[in-house]
């Protein structure tokens, strides 16, 4: 990796709703995302691959959900509503990780997008059954770069996050080895560094003028939630609605775009960094 500082700003959930759809390519469009991940189970899948096509410069890759929704390996099999409840399914033999993971990748790939990234929905791929699925796809689809979900410690907002976030947070540490082994043992690359975790759905222009004036050196992937949200996202179960307004907000000000070029940070996506 290069000297400096590289800064790739990573959606979640392309592919949710067709709300959050318009709202992360006006975060790409208007303000400092580079790259979002795509949900082949999402109900506005269609949606997001025709604005894909619409937007090259923007960087796609694939969130990979094994909790909520429906599976595509086993068509009209819902998933596990909860993490523990998918635990429980991959213990108990009733869910293959690798096969429905596979369905995914194949499902965005067979729709004429190139896969760059990958992560999971939930931070799933924290769990090693999860983990060896994800590496072995991105390994067997010759997708170079996998999420890893280490929040950075000095990230913006952080005492703004819960107790419980916080300490989940600090507690990955101890699994760190293992899961960058598994991911090298697959040729698989990380950023240098994460950030969003602790932030997720709490974060304003200020804070992440904070976190961006507070990067370290090298490659930092920042996860965000932004879209837009109409009667569509209201009505599906999930906490995070509102808060994707004030991130695309964030994501949009002058003011972010301001602190980005006074750091000297570059913004890149995965193909950027694929050629370093």
């Amino acid at each position: 990796m290069s000297a400096g500082k590289q800064l790739v700003v990573n959606a979640d959930d392309f592919g949710f709703t067709s709300d959050v759809n318009q709202g992360i390519i006006e975060a790409h469009r208007r303000g400092i995302l580079t790259a979002t991940t795509l949900m082949a189970n999402g109900d506005a899948f269609d949606d997001a691959v025709r604005r894909a096509r619409e937007n090259q410069s923007l960087d796609i890759g694939a969130h990979l959900v094994l909790v909520g929704g429906r599976a595509l390996a086993e068509a009209d099999r819902a998933l596990p509503s909860s993490v523990p409840r998918l635990l429980a399914a991959i213990t108990a033999g009733r869910l293959n990780v690798y096969e429905e993971l596979a369905a995914q990748v194949r499902r965005i790939l067979e729709a004429g997008i190139r896969v760059t990234h990958l992560d999971t929905h939930k931070h799933t791929h924290l769990a090693p059954p999860v983990l060896d699925g994800v590496a072995r796809v991105a390994g067997e689809f010759g997708i170079g770069w996998v999420r890893r979900p280490f929040d950075l410690p000095i990230t913006a907002a952080r005492g703004s996050a819960s107790w419980g976030k916080r300490a989940t947070s600090g507690s990955l540490a101890f699994i760190r080895g293992r899961f960058h082994r598994v991911l090298a043992k697959h040729n698989c690359r990380t950023t240098d560094h994460f950030a969003g975790f602790q932030i997720t759905g709490r974060f304003r222009t200020s804070e992440l003028i904070a976190l961006i004036r507070a990067l370290p050196e090298g490659s930092t992937e920042l996860m965000c939630h932004p879209g837009r949200c109409t009667g569509e996202l209201r009505n599906t179960r999930t906490r995070l609605k509102e808060s994707r307004e004030a991130e695309l907000e964030a994501l949009t000000a002058p003011e972010t775009r301001q602190a980005v070029e006074e750091t000297g940070i570059e913004l890149v996506n995965y193909r950027m960094l694929d050629k370093r």
